[in-house]
């Protein structure tokens, strides 16, 4: 982008104009306003230092060159800076920064109305966030100013620019992606920004960021919308015409005809004044650079601000702002901690650039990653002061109780002597008080057995009462129904008809013998029984004088007294037929109702007459009753008032015992208590002396907290991503010495010699996540502590899977998985936002959703209560937690994605992979001891995991403890427990542990294999710097290893000793062979010595063969500069490396050899095969290493065949060979799960064999049981359809060239995934792809290559391997098929070794030839077929005929 036209020109004067005159009060304040200006156009796109530096150079040279007043001197001191708030916000006028406090001050009121009104920002505005303020100001109030503001990501580009927008009063709009989000849903959101800003006339702020470029059809648009403003197709011909109706009223008060065509340029216009675009792009990779060809508009028309590293004292004003309300920093302290944060920070972007170098891996360091490590530090300092603070504490009252404990025992026993004589005391008196209760019980016991004989006799009587009232009570019920009747009578009778019937004069007869009998019982009925003799009607009248008396009297009638004259003078009445109800009825209602009281009263007293004589007796034995009761009653009082003196002693005596007891259970409870104090001390007496110089310690631990937790804080936020080298290097190498180089009052305190990550765990922790699955090994533990603590999201790099296990069983069910590339992910992470879960993003590729960058940057709104995916707000619950993980091996994440997460590398280590690979194969040599080791292992992890809970449940119970706790029997039980099963648990231990110590004797006779293996591993594993092509899983890799120790030999019986050491050299041996083997396959020629020479020199350096000066020079062969050669044989760069051998202690002398034995170095040296020659002299003694030196000072042209004889030297015969392995062979290693993958090379078809197999298996096209699909242009649908096919019917599924298909190799990649899970075992899927030209064209995924097995179709160099790569198309039953046998075979022969001839003349190319002629196997083949049918067809070999053809 330096490319500078009149454009550009046009800016300067521009930005000029923005000044007003009130502005340019001189002529220093032009010039330096055109510097400015200047500045801002063309420094402002530079991307480094150095053409920074040479642009500054050009201004000085032009200013002191065209500038002779003003003062030259003058207009550059300073550089200058404009904006169009230097004078305060209220003041819009484009003048020049004079005062920098001011300016802070009105930035910061920017920033603290900005945060009352939005999101809250939290920035600190030091020198260069303040510039880049003002140019972001100063483009987007310029017109049709558009910036692109290039940084990496977490430089502040997004925040800054909100606040610049802010401060010009313009809104700001970015998109919010969601899922599907398209190109249309992008044109929908750029219409309506149309509209604000060009009908609404809104000035708006279109801020853009690399994240939201979800597809890069998307710049096609901004391209447009840069370079004109104009969008095609952006609104339908309906939004147009209403577009240009609302514009036609604007465009007539301008003057101008309201044309279509005017209304429409004039709202054009209006969008590119007030739309205004920012671009947030990061500079990392390629992806700017081909941008900005492909959209020139990004470049053109923007104006760039390049945002480079935040300086030292930017990071040091940031680090001191955030950190002055930790109260634990001194003023010194502070500033020196700041300091250490700068540096560390800029330390790390040093390593970076070092690992890159390196190891090709890359590591970025932001701004943000800063801000994330100022925010750990202080979380881990206030978090440490709280433990620290709690175990003081907890160690303090443990103490403090034990103290007391010690000197509350004496007066304890003291008071339980007295109260044992108060005790006794009491015991007396209690034992006079039962005599007495004795004799009084007795009496009592006495007047009871009286009580007892009469209440018999009382119930005897009372038997009797109650059958005799039962018989009364039968026979009373006989006469209910005729009581009732009569009530029932009495009921229809009322004033009203006994006055009507009172009324009458002369009342019928049967009328007047009612009210006769009536007047019988009403007046005859009483005790006298005197019967009225007149009992006419007139009497009867006089009788029911007033009626409501005599109606009452008949209810009340005594009905059990009627006297017997009354009843006797009733019979005439109760014979007469007509005296009865229905008769009287027709008469006289009201007679009616009497004449039935009559009947019915009669009739109830001759029942009752019967009962009298049973109720007299009743009555009798009822007043018998009374008086046995009575006199029951007399005995009662009397025993009662016995029992109450009874009571009166027994309650004195229960006192008198109450009060005893009570005396005894506090002597008990006294004596308890010095027992349990005693057991206490006893018990704790050990721990005792341990927590005390454990609170000493303490101490020590707070005074270098502030260092212990800096340096943690730094490990934890930047060493995740590196090897445990560059670990190392940081921490030990750069970050201690600059700590310690800190003195006097600045100095930060730390604890030496201790790694910086163990303050965050301990022993139990760690046990606890081995039990889990975690590795061993150091850097596992280190990953581990930075996952757990790290409080960006962690993304994992973990190619081996092992951090991935570890993770799944250490959450367990209540993790939530999901893949990026899975249907449903997003409802899974949504759900997990809501509830608080744990959720693992598997095998992320490099690039992540944009739709889930509010997660990854925990974007929260409503005050951290929701986060925004999409268009959806999500609750969100602060326990929810992300966890990533890819299995690329070497991920390039961009600096935007690191700079939210902690990246740690989970990469499996030599030492850790050895440990892993000596269980497997103790496993497999000796299983019972690797199955006791693992149990002690676990043994001893549970047994730490519980101690450390016994100590902290003992000092919890300790601590929680008030009062006195002693009486605690149940507290001083558990902690004696406690004590007892920790020192039961610590005596398993040492048990364990020299158990484990012999188990690991007997192990580490099999380490010899397991360190071998881990060494191929790593040498395989590095094979990818070579070509990314080789690729390699651990899994593969376990696979050849075990089979290794199924083909190692056993040996011959001998010694137990002798046989295991010859049992272990066969593993080192077959392990070393078959990984070769297996390497090699994959390898091209060029590549199998390099990997062979890497084995060689590796194992020797594993075994201490190698001196490390030696293997240097071997290298790099540095010489010495200007040596003059004194020998011609030699040239004087040769003899300068002999000169540098010579200053070896291996190789003294050798210069004075040379040059004292010329004849006979020189004959050795121009040897055709030095190689082979034996060394002049005692030289021949040395190591193959060393001869290897002195060739390569000698004879370097000779060093491939020398190298190739040390190979055979110190590996064996066999590692020369280089044959060709039959497909058949590999065949037998693959699986349903583990495909073939074929490299190709230009001129060798693997189909050939593949297809050969198959027809000798039944795989054939024909059989429609082998599908070969050659991939290009919509081929990856017919692909997929033979892989489902196949892998449900067990077929064969050949994929050619899969390198043409590189959108859908991913999709292969997740579909072979998918079909490993559960296919037919006979399923197969052979691949071929070439290889990329160059690594940065690499594009087959790590996946498809790391599991399958990987096979070079090259072909092979030399006439010797060309001569077995021949024969081996022609197998034992070609052979024996001709019926000339002897003729077939040798002419067969000849024909191989002419084809391997022609072969290997190809590497001359055309030499010999008009050209080069790719002769193949197919023409070979053809030859012997053509050989086959003239030897059947002539009885003699046909020599002319075979020549020709």
């Amino acid at each position: 982008h330096y490319i500078f036209n009149l454009r550009d020109t046009s800016n300067i004067f521009q930005g000029i104009c923005l000044a007003g005159a009130e502005c340019l009060t001189s002529k220093e304040t032009l010039a330096r306003l055109w510097l400015h200006e200047c500045r801002r156009v063309y420094r402002d796109k530079l991307i480094n230092n150095k053409d920074m530096s040479s642009y500054e150079l050009l201004e000085k040279e032009i200013v002191s060159k065209c500038f002779s007043e003003p003062d030259p001197e003058v207009v550059l001191t300073k550089p200058p800076l404009f904006c169009h708030f230097a004078r305060g916000l209220n003041e819009q006028e484009y003048h020049q920064v004079e005062d920098w406090e001011l300016l802070n001050k009105t930035l910061v009121e920017a920033l603290d109305n900005y945060n009352d009104a939005h999101a809250a920002m939290n920035l600190v505005l030091f020198e260069d966030a303040m510039k880049h303020i003002c140019r972001i100001n100063r483009i987007l109030v310029s017109p049709r100013g558009n910036a692109l503001l290039i940084g990496v990501g977490g430089s502040g580009k997004q925040s800054l620019a909100r606040l610049a927008a802010f401060i010009a009063d313009q809104d700001v709009f970015q998109l919010q992606l969601k899922k599907g989000y398209s190109i249309t849903e992008l044109k929908l959101d750029l219409a309506a920004l149309h509209i604000k800003s060009g009908v609404k006339g809104l000035s708006t702020v279109f801020l853009m960021t690399d994240a939201q470029v979800a597809d890069e059809k998307f710049l096609v648009l901004i391209n447009d919308l840069l370079a004109s403003g104009e969008i095609p197709d952006l609104f339908t011909d309906d939004e147009i015409d209403d577009i240009v109706g609302q514009m036609r009223s604007q465009v007539k008060a301008t003057g101008l005809v309201d044309t279509k065509e005017n209304c429409w340029k004039f709202f054009i216009d209006k969008v590119r004044l007030n739309l205004k675009v920012v671009l947030c792009f990061s500079p990392v990779g390629k992806t700017l650079r081909v941008r900005s060809r492909r959209f020139p508009a990004i470049v053109n028309c923007t104006s760039i601000d390049w945002f480079h590293e935040w300086p030292q004292e930017a990071l040091v004003s940031v680090s001191k702002r955030f950190l002055k309300d930790i109260p634990i920093l001194t003023p010194a302290n502070r500033k020196s901690v700041a300091e250490f944060m700068a540096f560390a920070h800029t330390s790390v972007n040093q390593m970076s650039d070092t690992y890159f170098e390196n190891e090709k891996r890359r590591n970025y360091t932001t701004p943000k990653s800063f801000l994330e490590l100022i925010k750990l530090y202080r979380i881990l300092v206030e978090r440490k002061q709280e433990q620290l603070q709690s175990n003081i504490e907890r160690m303090t009252v443990g103490l403090e109780k034990l103290e007391t404990t010690s000197s509350q025992v004496d007066a304890l026993q003291a008071t339980l002597a007295q109260q044992e004589v108060e005790v006794n005391a009491r015991n007396k008196a209690a034992e006079e008080l039962i005599v007495k209760v004795g004799t009084e019980s007795a009496i009592v016991a006495e007047e009871k057995a009286k009580v007892d004989a009469e209440e018999a006799k009382v119930a005897v009587i009372r038997e009797e009462v109650g059958k005799k009232q039962q018989g009364c009570e039968i026979d009373l019920k006989k006469a209910e129904p005729a009581l009732k009747a009569a009530e029932a009578a009495l009921n229809t009778l009322d004033k009203n008809n006994l006055t009507e019937l009172k009324s009458f004069g002369s009342p019928p007869s049967d009328v007047q013998n009612v009210t006769a009998a009536v007047m019988v019982l009403y007046y005859g009925g009483a005790a006298a029984g005197k019967v009225p003799r007149d009992r006419s009607w007139k009497a009867s009248k006089v009788m029911m004088g007033r009626v409501d008396d005599f109606l009452f009297q008949l209810k009340n009638f005594d009905k059990d007294h009627i006297h017997e004259e009354a009843i006797r003078q009733m019979q005439p009445y109760l014979k007469d037929k007509g005296f009865n109800r229905q008769s009287i009825t027709k008469k006289s209602v009201a007679a009616a109702g009497l004449c039935e009281w009559a009947i019915n009263i009669c009739k109830y007293h001759e029942v009752f007459r019967e009962v009298r004589p049973k109720r007299e007796a009743l009555d009798a034995a009822n007043r018998d009753l009374g008086a046995a009761s009575s006199k029951l009653q007399e005995l009662q009082d009397k025993i009662e008032e016995l029992n109450a003196n009874l009571g009166k002693l027994s309650k004195e005596y229960e006192e008198v015992t109450a009060e005893k007891q009570k005396c005894q259970a506090e002597a008990d409870a006294t004596a308890h208590t010095v027992d349990m104090a005693n057991r206490l001390i006893d018990g704790l007496g050990s721990e005792k002396t341990r927590w005390g110089e454990l609170l000493q310690s303490y101490g020590a631990v707070k005074a270098t907290m502030v260092g212990d937790v800096l340096l943690t804080s730094a490990s934890v936020s930047y060493i995740g991503a590196f090897t445990r080298r560059y670990r190392n290097e940081l921490i030990y190498d750069v970050w201690l010495p600059f700590i310690q180089s800190l003195s006097g009052d600045a100095a930060i305190p730390t604890t030496p010699d201790q790694d910086p990550l163990t303050i965050l765990t301990d022993n139990a922790q760690i046990a606890q996540w081995e039990n889990e699955g975690l590795p061993s090994d150091t850097m596992s533990h280190e990953n581990a502590t930075i996952l757990t603590n790290c409080e960006r999201w962690p993304l994992i790099i973990d190619p081996q899977l092992q951090g991935v296990k570890w993770i799944k069983r250490k959450f367990g069910d209540n993790l939530k998985t999901c893949r990026l590339d899975q249907k449903g992910y997003m409802e899974v992470i949504e759900r997990a936002l809501s509830a608080g879960d744990t959720v693992l993003v598997e095998n992320m590729d490099e690039e992540f959703d944009p739709v889930l960058e509010p997660v990854l940057g925990r974007n929260t709104i409503k005050k951290g209560t929701a986060i925004k995916l999409g268009d959806k707000e999500i609750s969100y619950n602060k326990n929810f937690r992300l966890l990533l993980q890819t299995k690329l091996a070497n991920p390039h994440y961009k600096p935007e994605m690191q700079a939210q997460t902690t990246l740690i590398n989970f990469t499996v280590t030599q030492d850790g992979l050895e440990e892993q690979l000596l269980a497997a194969v103790v496993s497999k040599e000796r299983p019972d001891l690797e199955k006791t080791r693992l149990e002690l292992t676990k043994q001893n992890n549970e047994f730490t995991i519980t101690l450390k809970q016994l100590e902290d449940n003992l000092l919890a119970r300790l601590s929680a403890a008030t009062g006195n706790f002693l009486g605690d029997t149940a507290l001083v039980e558990n902690l004696e427990h406690t004590k007892t099963t920790a020192a039961e648990i610590q005596e398993k231990q040492a048990q364990a542990r020299l158990t484990e110590a012999e188990i690991s004797v007997a192990r580490e006779t099999y380490r010899r294999a397991a360190a071998r293996a881990a060494l191929l591993y790593f040498i395989m594993n590095d094979l990818y710097k070579i070509n990314p092509i080789y690729q390699f899983s651990l899994k593969a890799f376990n696979v050849v290893f075990n089979q290794a120790i199924e083909r190692a030999e056993q040996p011959d019986p001998a010694e137990e000793q002798v046989m295991i050491k010859e049992r272990v050299d066969n593993l080192v041996d077959q392990i070393t062979y078959q990984t070769t083997l297996y390497t090699t396959r994959g390898l091209f020629e060029k590549d199998k010595f390099i990997f062979k020479v890497q084995v060689a020199l590796r194992v020797l350096m594993q075994d201490g063969d190698i001196a490390g000066e030696e293997l240097d020079f071997l290298l790099k062969m540095p010489v010495v500069q200007d040596a003059q050669t004194p020998v011609d044989f030699l040239t004087d760069q040769q003899w300068g490396a002999i000169r540098t051998l010579s200053g070896m202690d291996a190789f003294q002398g050798l210069d004075r050899d040379l040059e004292g034995n010329a004849k006979l170095w020189r004959k050795f040296t121009e040897s055709e095969c030095i190689e082979r020659e034996k060394f002049p002299q005692d030289w021949k003694s040395k190591t193959a290493l060393q001869k290897l030196c002195m060739i390569r000072a000698l004879r370097p042209d000779r060093m491939i065949y020398a190298i190739e004889n040390f190979i055979v030297e110190k590996l064996g015969q066999k590692y020369r060979e280089n044959r060709h392995i039959p497909f058949w062979e590999s065949f037998e290693e693959t699986s349903c799960s583990v495909p073939v993958f074929f490299i190709l090379s230009p001129g060798v078809d693997p189909l050939l064999e593949v297809e050969a197999l198959g027809r000798k298996l039944g795989y054939t096209a024909d059989k429609k049981n082998l599908h070969t699909v050659s991939l290009g242009q919509g081929q990856d649908v017919v692909a997929n359809k033979a892989l489902e096919m196949s892998a449900t019917e067990g077929h064969w599924v050949i994929l050619q060239n899969i390198h043409l298909v590189a959108s859908w190799l991913p999709s292969l990649e997740k579909k072979l995934e998918e079909l490993s899970e559960s296919p037919h075992e006979n399923f197969r899927v052979m691949m071929s792809a070439e290889p990329a030209p160059a690594p940065e064209l690499h594009i087959i995924p790590q996946g498809l290559l790391e599991d399958s097995i990987k096979i070079t179709n090259e072909p092979p160099t030399k006439v010797s391997a060309n001569l077995h790569k021949a024969l081996d198309n022609f197998d034992q039953e070609t052979l024996e098929s001709c019926s000339k046998e002897t003729e077939f075979k040798s002419i067969l022969f000849s024909l191989c070794y002419f084809h391997a001839v022609i072969a290997e003349r190809r590497k001359f190319g055309s030499q010999g030839w008009n050209r080069i002629y790719p002769f193949s196997t197919g023409d070979l083949t053809i030859c012997a077929m053509v050989l086959h049918n003239y030897l059947e067809a002539n009885q003699k070999v046909p020599w002319e005929d075979l020549r020709y053809l």
